[in-house]
């Protein structure tokens, strides 16, 4: 445990203070991702009075292009907390971030409580879960000398580029469309920068729930009503420059923006 803290605690220090993550010192790198979600545990703690209460999860690699972009071909999760989660519309700091880019996705809220003894989920268990949709800007940053070189155990361990949300206004599961056809739309200053479906994530955003939902009950974790979750970006991360205005379209989610 002392491996784990003295990770979490270097990750924190240069998380508090914007700085470039370079690699872990030798001593304290994850060996592998049971490792490095050990170490996001121990971060989390440490990053309370910052970021405030654990209210959700991002789940990332759930797409081809993501997966190919990262060269990591299964999912990751990472923490979604109380300050990051903002409404549409918002306008954010670019000096709050390293280097802050964008996703678009489809969010999900739970309606009930999934401990983990209720395991293995599946798709169609998740999604009679699901209390509300979200079209859902996820808010991810570099924080990285060069995360090529990191590996996925050391990503993990700094919750996979996660910096948390925009949401746009929640549409109630009877009102939504099948999520295998909508598309999404991401617009960077007026112009198409990307565009992906629902069936893009894990083949229907249901699948990256029960990923999410099986991997919590594998550590004795589960997810609880009213949480949020980032089930994957339908598109490649777009990097942001200070003036951009991001919008992203779902057909049939809605619409949800965020200037930076």
């Amino acid at each position: 445990m002392d491996k784990i803290l003295a990770a979490a605690k270097f990750i924190a220090t240069a998380r508090r203070g914007r700085a470039k993550l370079d690699a872990l010192p030798a001593d304290c790198i994850p060996a592998s991702e049971a490792e490095g979600y050990q170490v996001q545990r121990a971060l989390h703690d440490l990053l309370r009075p910052q970021v405030g209460s654990l209210v959700g999860y991002k789940i990332g690699c759930t797409s081809k292009v993501m997966q190919e972009y990262l060269d990591i071909p299964h999912p990751c999760g990472g923490g979604v907390f109380e300050k990051g989660v903002h409404d549409s519309g918002v306008k954010l700091a670019a000096s709050d971030y390293v280097r802050v880019g964008v996703e678009c996705e489809i969010a999900a809220k739970l309606a009930r409580d999934l401990p983990p003894g209720e395991q293995p989920f599946t798709a169609e268990w998740m999604g009679e879960a699901v209390e509300v949709y979200f079209p859902a800007i996820e808010i991810v940053d570099d924080r990285y000398v060069k995360w090529e070189t990191l590996g996925a155990p050391t990503l993990v361990a700094d919750d996979f580029f996660a910096a948390g949300c925009v949401l746009g206004a929640p549409v109630a599961r009877s009102a939504v469309p099948d999520l295998l056809k909508i598309t999404g739309r991401a617009l960077i200053n007026g112009k198409e920068a990307g565009r992906g479906t629902g069936a893009d994530v894990l083949g229907h955003p249901h699948h990256a729930l029960a990923w999410l939902a099986n991997h919590l009950a594998a550590e004795g974790r589960g997810l609880h009503a009213g949480q949020i979750v980032l089930t994957g970006s339908l598109v490649k991360t777009m990097w942001l420059n200070a003036g951009d205005h991001v919008r992203m379209e779902l057909e049939g989610l809605g619409e949800v923006e965020t200037f930076v």
